[in-house]
């Protein structure tokens, strides 16, 4: 069973320095720090002030409910910020069926773990939207349906920079509901809304909560100075939610449920990635990841100043019978083009990668102990988490 890791070809930076490169970004003070992926942690990134403690919630190891629902609402209340809209206990009736748990097994040299988040069905064929938070790293992932039935899933896709997954369930089995999915363009300030998920694990599946939009489009910058846009609510948004559906009144799913604000004094602001993120993506990531069958290195600019090589990927190791190998590609290499693209970074190979599709050939030029070589790579479709 292969390992799906944290990026299409496999970043083999040490996992400590990733993780505390990766959970970190500012923005007015506030440290974005990602709780999911550790022993029955649960999925939800965790905006906190600075000088506050994170908790990662590792005491908790339930997953989810048997299948009744134990939303929290209150099924007379109506949306009332738009025409046409539904009361909360129609819009949960029509999206709740969609709505799963998540469970990712995580297995590492300290043991074996598991990261526990929320998602939705978006197609009878099994194709589920989840957060990459919630699954990176994993060597399998499960999916617990509306039914409470698990089931098999693999992974079909992701884009760790726009935190999303689409994962397809493989057992035969016909899907309790569908997602409709909506236009965040569209979305109002002030506009009313509803996240369904499962904090918390068990004792909280299939919860059920009710906010506002408290701002359609919230820039949050990171440390590196690039910016990421949410979707702001005031619906509660716990770890587990992470994932799971931001819904509008008429029952479409506008934003997926990813972050929280949380320090002393803070309550009520969560973040959802608007939906239209996903949309333009959908098509890309809904076909089978590409694989050149590498572990690399980014080697940035100070990297390669030191090391006194080229700005690029450095290959580290070539899987055995990858297409990468058969390319001739060999360890020690600097992948610095690809299909004529300048490559920079392991995010920007995977990305001018999913711009092809499998049986395509691409030249790559490369860096062999400092002449420039050309290969031609035939690229395959990865065999996922089976």
């Amino acid at each position: 069973m292969s390992k799906f890791h944290n990026n299409n070809e496999n970043n083999c930076l040490d996992k400590n320095r990733k993780f505390k490169k990766s959970i970190s970004f500012i923005a007015g003070g506030l440290v974005c720090a990602m709780l999911g992926g550790v022993t029955g942690g649960y999925g939800v990134y965790y905006m906190v002030k600075s000088d506050t403690e994170i908790s990662d919630g590792s005491n908790k190891s339930s997953i989810y409910g048997s299948g009744t629902n134990s939303s929290t609402t209150n099924t007379s209340k109506e949306f009332t910020s738009s025409s046409g809209s539904l009361t909360i206990a129609e819009v949960v009736k029509m999206v709740a069926p969609a709505v799963v748990g998540v469970d990712a097994t995580i297995n590492s040299t300290s043991g074996t773990s598991n990261s526990l988040g929320s998602g939705f069905i978006i197609s009878e064929e099994g194709l589920v939207v989840t957060n990459y938070h919630v699954i990176e790293g994993a060597t399998s992932v499960n999916v617990v349906l509306s039914t409470g039935k698990e089931v098999s899933a693999e992974v079909v896709n992701y884009d760790s920079t726009e935190d999303l997954a689409v994962l397809k369930v493989t057992d035969d089995i016909e899907m309790p509901g569908v997602a409709n999915l909506g236009d965040s363009s569209s979305v109002e300030t002030g506009e009313e809304v509803i996240a369904i998920g499962n904090p918390l694990g068990k004792e909280f599946s299939e919860t059920v909560t009710s906010g506002i939009v408290s701002s359609a489009n919230r820039t949050i910058t990171k440390n590196d100075s690039s910016t990421v846009e949410y979707i702001q609510t005031d619906a509660a948004i716990n770890s587990g939610n992470s994932g799971g559906p931001l819904i509008n009144s008429q029952g479409q799913v506008i934003g997926i449920n990813t972050a929280k604000e949380v320090g002393e004094g803070i309550e009520g602001i969560g973040f959802s990635i608007p939906i239209n993120v996903l949309t333009e993506k959908l098509e890309d990531l809904s076909k089978p990841m590409l694989l050149l069958g590498i572990t690399g290195r980014t080697i940035d600019e100070t990297t390669a100043k030191f090391r006194n090589l080229p700005k690029g990927v450095y290959v580290v190791t070539v899987s055995e019978y990858s297409a990468a190998e058969k390319a001739g590609l060999q360890s020690g290499d600097v992948i610095t083009k690809f299909g004529g693209n300048k490559i920079t970074s392991i995010d920007e190979l995977n990305m001018y990668k999913q711009n092809y599709s499998s049986g395509d050939t691409v030249s790559m030029t490369v860096s062999r102990n400092g002449k420039n070589i050309t290969l031609n790579v035939v690229l395959e479709a990865s065999a996922n988490l089976n």
